[in-house]
């Protein structure tokens, strides 16, 4: 089930967090014990087992395709047979729940489907069975309780190794999340001290800081006196996102840059009207190109028509 030595734990429980897991799971210190009463035997059909487990996994091609190495196969073989005769050893502490979490961590860094990692626990508890079944005829209630402990402990360790997926993902979607919001909230610079700063998308709380922290670095860094503000990207508006955009505008204001608000679409005005929102102190306009042109206007610039080439040889009137 691994392709590497275990690397540091991604996920930490505290004992108090373990004590409650297996509480939860009703796994007692009788339930330690049998796991202890059977080690001898997991350790004698380790080697069936594990060759029986691995001749299954390599009968599917989205499995195999982990295992195309034969000396990397073999290395994991061993640490699989070791990391099952560990079900059995006993004491059940944090340096066991810390190993488990580091395997966890391994498996979901290679890419393998939660699916295939749960397939395994599966056929190794199929499996295992039929050993206890035969080792325990005589006594079958004594092979069922054997089982029942290792059945807790088992899903103990899935979910320790869950909760490293879980994380994986978190970590994932919040990186992905940061990059969107990056692309989604660039600051241009239209011409020296102009900024543009197109919103695409909604505005949430943690957005809104980020959209906010990007253009007051923008303003400093390129000394900016106006900035456009575009929304017609925003689908909807309420308090929040209006109270947002006031604190940015007010925030820019500080650091002497005036903001002009541009794509207020009708039913968004209606909206700011209604919550009661003041805006007042905001310049809005229509759309982008009469912010730019307003923007122009405040800091001096005027724009004059091209000549035809039926005039003055196309040179820009005074």
């Amino acid at each position: 089930m691994t392709h590497a030595e275990p690397s540091a734990p991604q996920t930490t429980l505290s004992s108090d967090e373990v004590r409650r897991r297996k509480a939860f799971l009703q796994f007692a210190d009788e339930d330690v014990a049998r796991l202890e009463g059977v080690n001898g035997l997991a350790s004698r059909y380790a080697d069936s087992v594990i060759e029986e487990f691995y001749r299954h996994l390599l009968s599917f091609d989205d499995t195999r395709a982990f295992f195309s190495d034969p000396e990397v196969l073999a290395h994991v073989q061993q640490m699989q047979k070791a990391y099952f005769k560990r079900l059995t050893q006993g004491n059940y502490d944090q340096d066991y729940v810390a190993n488990r979490v580091r395997i966890g961590a391994i498996h979901e860094r290679i890419g393998l489907p939660v699916k295939s990692y749960f397939g395994m626990y599966c056929f190794y508890l199929r499996t295992v069975m039929k050993r206890l079944e035969d080792e325990y005829k005589a006594h079958p209630e004594e092979a069922f309780a054997a089982f029942d402990s290792l059945m807790k402990l088992t899903f103990f360790d899935m979910g320790l190794a869950i909760d490293t997926y879980v994380e994986a993902r978190e970590r994932t979607i919040q990186s992905q999340q940061e990059a969107i919001r990056e692309l989604s909230t660039p600051v241009l610079l239209l011409r020296p001290s102009l900024l543009l700063l197109p919103i695409i998308g909604l505005i949430d709380a943690q957005r809104a800081r980020q959209l906010t922290e990007q253009l007051l670095r923008s303003v400093r860094a390129n000394r900016a006196k106006v900035v456009v503000i575009d929304v017609t990207g925003v689908p909807s508006v309420d308090t929040k996102v209006a109270n947002h955009l006031v604190q940015a505008v007010e925030a820019a204001r500080l650091m002497g840059a005036v903001s002009i608000i541009t794509g207020i679409a009708p039913d968004i005005a209606q909206t700011i009207v209604r919550l009661g929102i003041d805006l007042m102190r905001i310049t809005t306009v229509g759309d982008l190109q009469s912010g730019i042109e307003e923007a122009e206007r405040l800091l001096g610039y005027r724009v004059v028509p091209k000549a035809g080439d039926d005039d003055d040889g196309g040179k820009e009137r005074p």
